[in-house]
Parts: structure tokens; C-alpha cells; sequence
């Protein structure tokens, strides 16, 4: 897996958003003058073929990663802390959004962690609240039909910049909406997020046509992921249920190799629990996870940053996403000719593969597993180029 992935950065330094992501502690209530050293710039090419610059509107909140103070980045690439005074806008509102007309290039600060949101049409209300941490950020929640945001069209570019590196990737973990190319320059230069010609609107098509996933899809505006889609009461909750069942089962009288790069370990089933072994000693058990559980990649397949539970955890999650875990027992797989062939599957992430040109998507939070993530870093970062690809 390698690198600050998704899964690090968004668990460790990053992104403090209130709801959608969880808040990020620790030096809330320090107030540092903005931060405007060593930006990085970022353009942005908007080739959606149906909205002109001054209607794409550009969003960049995040969290200074040496504080933990939440905040916006302006137009002169200054670290702005959020606060409540900030709810002066419409409605009560925090405006942070500004036209793609006027922003030129980007200058983006470190050390910060955090998303840019790109909407299309109109701007996206945010709101500061109050924290134990101090003023907190409420992302856009567009699976959620009572937020602000779910009338919008929009989409978001994951980041974490410092000391000079760069951290990046799209994601479809949340839901899909607008396509986002990335171009990283620096000590490489590298693209990821590009779509096929027609993939969007393949995918929406896809998604569809699938029985059990046809709920997911909001008009011609987004597909939320089926992680979300359970608490809208568009996407069953005991969906993987049987897999899940059938999977723990098979390690009964079947034993599954694990190797995580760091550690190898065979695991087997004891009672409920699917136990790692390493060296015949016991290191870690794994009690049998809920659908909901392996869509968010959390609960009994929680991924602390410990070295151990961790990494297993993210094999098994995507074992289990991809439906690969009943059948192969050496893990991880990294032929995606086997990945998403049973019935029942992911069958948004495995949709969101096919719509890239390269295979690679964010289609749940352990897509990183093998590398199949649309995720990319560069330690001497230069610049970055968003591109908005047609709609």
C-alpha cells in the first residue's frame, strides 16, 4: 500500500469536518497567524461543456495539520481559521466558495490537510459550529436529502501538503458526482482520477441496471455510495450479509494466508472470531462484521494505525468488498481479474473502476489495498492540475 494513503492521512492529520468526517483535536484553540508560506499552486480546467468559469465555484477548507485549527484558504492563498462569526452569509451560512473566475491559480498553504471542493452552478453553504476543539467545520453531506448540499452539483479533491510533499487523490468513498482529473508535478509527473470517454454517464447508466443499486442513483446529479445509501434507506442493510457468513464459514475447515507487507499471518476460525495467527501465536481477532461494517470499512473492521489489526483489516476489507475472500485464501489478491466476479459484490466501486481510464478509483476506503486507489504523492511537489472533464 505504501506512502500516506487516503486512509493516513484522513485518519491522522487530516481533514476535521463535523458529521461527514469527524473532527480533528488537538490545538483547536490556538490562533497562529494564517499560514501563506511555500504555497503550492493549483490550477484548475474546467472542461465540463456545460458551465462556464463564473459558475464553477472553488471551496478549500481543511485543517492546519501543526494546530489542528479548522479553516478556509482565500484568495490569496492565506490559512483563514474558521469561526463562528464566519455564519454570516446566506441563511446563516459560512461562504468560503469563490467563481473559478476568481481564483486564478490557486496557492495552497502547509502544512494543511484537507478537500476542494468544485461545485457547479451554485455555491455550497457551509456552516461553522462549536466544538470542544473550538469552531468546527460541517462539510457537505450530499447523500443526506435534508442537506443544503444535496441539491448541488459538486465533487471534492482529497490533499494533505507539507514540508514540501504532497498527498492527493479523487474519491468516490462518499459518492460520485462530477469527474475529477488530477495532474501532480514535482519529482514525477503523474495523473490519476481521468475518466473513459462517456464514463460518467456509463456509470450512471451501470448503476442503474444493478438490482440493489438502482436507489443510489439522485437524477443525473450523483450516485451515493452504498455505505451511505443503507442510512438513506436506498441501499439494504443486510446486503453482504450471506457473503459475510459464507466467507467466515469457509475458514472453519480452510486457513487464509495474510500477508500485509510487514507481517505474514495465518488466519483461521475459532467461535465467531476469525483469528491471526503468526508463528502459532495468536495476535488479533476479527469478530464477524455487519454490511455496514464492510462498506465503511469501520466497525469491526476498524483500521487503527498500529501496525497489526490495521493492516489486516484493510485486506479483509477488501476481500470482502471485491468477493474475493470466500474463494482465494491467499490475501491479498492482486489480480483484479478476480476482483468483483460473484453476485454479490461492490458493485459501485467495482463501477467506478471500469469509468476510470487507468482502473484505478477510490470506490471504498481499503481500494487502497494493492494499489488500486486513485491516489498519488510526490515528495517535492511543484504543482497541480485539477481538470473538470466533461459532464
Amino acid at each position: 500500500m505504501g506512502g500516506l494513503t487516503r486512509r493516513g492521512f484522513l485518519g491522522t492529520a487530516a481533514l476535521g469536518a463535523v458529521g461527514a468526517f469527524g473532527l480533528a483535536t488537538g490545538g483547536g484553540l490556538l490562533a497562529p497567524a494564517p499560514a501563506r508560506a511555500a504555497g503550492l499552486p493549483i490550477t484548475i480546467r474546467n472542461l465540463s461543456g456545460a458551465y462556464e468559469n463564473q459558475n464553477v465555484w472553488v471551496h478549500v477548507v481543511g485543517t492546519r495539520i501543526d494546530t489542528g485549527q479548522q479553516g478556509h484558504v482565500d484568495l490569496s492563498g492565506a490559512f483563514v481559521p474558521a469561526s463562528l462569526g464566519d455564519n454570516s452569509g446566506p441563511g446563516g451560512t459560512a461562504v468560503y466558495g469563490f467563481p473559478l473566475t476568481d481564483w486564478g491559480t490557486i496557492q495552497l498553504p502547509q502544512p494543511m490537510s484537507g478537500r476542494i471542493y468544485l461545485s457547479l452552478g451554485e455555491r455550497i453553504p457551509f456552516k461553522v459550529v462549536d466544538t470542544a476543539a473550538g469552531p468546527g467545520i460541517a462539510h457537505p453531506a450530499g447523500w443526506v436529502e435534508s442537506d443544503p448540499s444535496f441539491g448541488i452539483l459538486y465533487d471534492s479533491f482529497e490533499f494533505t501538503h507539507q514540508n514540501g510533499a504532497m498527498y492527493c487523490n479523487s474519491t468516490q468513498v462518499d459518492m460520485f458526482s462530477v469527474p475529477i482529473a488530477i495532474r501532480l508535478q514535482g519529482v514525477n509527473d503523474q495523473t490519476v482520477g481521468a475518466m473513459k470517454p462517456g464514463g460518467r454517464a456509463a456509470f450512471f447508466d451501470t448503476l442503474r441496471n444493478t438490482e440493489g443499486f438502482s436507489g443510489l442513483v439522485v437524477d443525473d446529479r450523483r450516485v451515493i455510495a452504498p455505505s451511505h445509501g443503507i442510512g438513506a434507506g436506498r441501499f439494504s442493510g443486510t446486503y453482504f450479509d450471506g457473503y459475510i457468513a459464507e466467507s467466515w464459514d469457509r475458514y472453519s475447515s480452510a486457513e487464509m494466508s495474510v500477508d500485509t507487507g510487514i507481517g505474514q499471518y495465518r488466519l483461521r476460525r475459532d467461535g465467531g472470531s476469525l483469528v491471526a495467527f503468526q508463528g502459532g501465536t495468536e495476535r488479533v481477532r476479527f469478530e464477524r462484521p455487519s454490511t455496514s461494517d464492510v462498506l465503511f470499512c469501520n466497525g469491526k473492521l476498524d483500521a487503527p494505525n498500529d501496525g497489526l489489526r490495521g493492516p489486516i483489516a484493510a485486506i479483509l476489507g477488501a476481500a470482502l468488498n471485491r468477493s474475493t475472500m470466500r474463494d482465494i485464501t491467499s490475501q491479498p489478491t492482486t489480480d483484479p481479474s478476480q476482483f468483483y466476479r460473484q453476485p454479490i459484490t461492490n458493485h459501485y466501486a467495482a463501477a467506478t473502476h471500469v469509468a476510470h481510464s487507468d482502473g484505478r478509483a477510490y470506490g471504498f476506503a481499503f481500494d487502497d489495498v494493492a494499489a488500486f486507489a486513485s491516489y498519488i504523492e510526490d515528495g517535492a511537489a511543484s504543482a497541480v492540475e485539477l481538470t473538470i472533464e466533461p459532464l
